[in-house]
């Protein structure tokens, strides 16, 4: 039997497009708050000595939001359908972006604005939690075997795009607003934008087609009545495993690229808007990169490129911070598009291999799991982990350090890892006769 023609009917291109825009449009709403945290510094905690570091931490605490809203929606998502759950992830993130927009400021309300931009960032990063792993399913089981690697690399591609869209905008606003007004009516801009293109999308993501894979375990009976202990019990390697390379995604994301705008701006090297400027080109390297990453997992193998990216991880990184600090304005370029290429490379093999390391059933709730938790503790935390170490240490280079010794440390993981590309090697890690009996 072909086990590929049943289980991985094609969905359409149109639905494809719809789930990967919508992605883009949810990860503007969240990258968006990196962007713009040294103008919310001033906004949502007045100023000051340590007000950065506030915005940061705000991020890191709303991350832990986010393993709980991955295996919320995750469950949701493999008892009733991966395009419901998308649905109401977009929900809960266009609601609370919306909310963002209309708050009132540190001038007006004073500390408690600053709680109430936190309790935003809580529903933002729970929903985000549910959706890249949605997504990300989604396209897997929906895509040609073949050519999982590149369609799969399009929701990490998608969310590059989402992230380029908030530093474009945040570095436009940051342009053409005076300081003045950027402080007390500017900064909304960047969110009212974020809210009305997630409303937009929402309507669009409802006449999404549901995914096949799902729909086989409806026609077999196969769907796990209890999500959560069948991906605890059945898939504890895949998830083991799955957290390592996402942790390895993480740091270099949310280190090597999100972070770098406040980087720039705090040791000197560039302006406000300059460093903005520097990220857009910086986002628009990891969209050329990512989909370029995800054909060669189709030709070589997931494992190959795996380690290919951990052993840049830890050799390239804490020179790149280097020329970053110190280099003058080239020699910063070139460090944050190395960087950037870097972290889409590891997104792009990433977002495949963690979900075909997991069965169709319960894919979402493992997801949750692995990818989501180590997001929240190699991503959300991270940026706010190097600024308070450049801090205490005075070492412009602690965040190059941090990305070299997270890959350095994966790197036994990744040699182990099975190949699961189909093609590739015999078998895949998704083959119907692997897929273990619902719990």
């Amino acid at each position: 039997m072909d086990h590929d023609a049943g289980l991985h009917r094609p969905i359409s291109r149109r639905s494809m497009v719809i789930a990967a825009a919508s992605t883009a449009v949810e990860w503007y709403d969240f990258t968006l708050y990196l962007y713009v945290a040294t103008v919310l510094s001033r906004v949502m905690f007045g100023g000051g000595t340590g007000s950065v570091a506030a915005v940061l931490a705000g991020f890191a605490i709303a991350y832990l939001l986010r393993p709980l809203g991955a295996v919320v929606l995750g469950h949701y998502g493999d008892r009733h359908g991966r395009r419901k759950a998308m649905l109401l992830s977009m929900a809960v993130m266009s609601t609370a972006m919306l909310i963002t927009a209309l708050l009132p400021t540190y001038a007006v309300i004073g500390s408690a604005a600053g709680w109430l931009l936190l309790l935003l960032r809580c529903a933002m990063a729970f929903a985000v939690g549910g959706e890249y792993t949605g997504v990300v399913a989604y396209l897997l089981e929906g895509a040609p075997p073949k050519r999982r690697g590149l369609i799969t690399s399009c929701a990490a591609a998608a969310s590059e795009v989402g992230a380029l869209m908030a530093v474009g905008v945040a570095a436009l606003t940051v342009a053409l607003v005076p300081p003045p007004a950027l402080d007390t009516w500017g900064w909304r801009i960047p969110f009212i934008v974020g809210a009305l293109l997630a409303g937009a999308v929402l309507a669009a993501r409802a006449n999404m087609e549901e995914s096949p894979e799902y729909e086989r375990q409806r026609a077999s009976g196969t769907v796990p009545k209890r999500p959560l202990h069948h991906a605890l019990t059945q898939q504890r390697l895949g998830i083991a495993r799955g957290f390592s390379i996402s942790a390895l995604g993480s740091i270099t994301y949310y280190v090597g690229i999100g972070y770098v705008p406040t980087f720039l701006t705090s040791v000197g090297a560039m302006s406000e808007g300059m460093s903005l400027w520097l990220s857009t080109l910086a986002a628009l390297a990891v969209i050329a990169i990512t989909p370029l990453v995800g054909m060669l997992t189709d030709r070589i193998g997931r494992r190959p490129v795996l380690i290919a990216v951990a052993v840049a991880g830890a050799i390239l990184p804490i020179t790149l911070f280097s020329m970053m600090a110190g280099g003058g304005f080239w020699a910063a370029l070139g460090g944050a598009l190395l960087l950037a290429f870097l972290g889409g490379a590891v997104s792009a093999v990433g977002a495949v291999a963690t979900a075909e390391l997991l069965s169709g059933e319960a894919r979402l709730t493992g997801l949750a799991f692995g990818v989501t938790s180590a997001t929240a503790l190699f991503g959300g935390i991270t940026p706010w982990a190097a600024q308070a170490l450049i801090g205490a240490t005075g070492w412009p280079l602690a965040p190059g350090a941090m990305i070299a010794v997270v890959a350095a440390a994966i790197l036994p993981v990744l040699w182990y890892i099975p190949e699961t590309a189909p093609g590739v090697t015999q078998g895949s890690a998704i083959e119907p006769a692997q897929v273990a009996k619902p719990g």
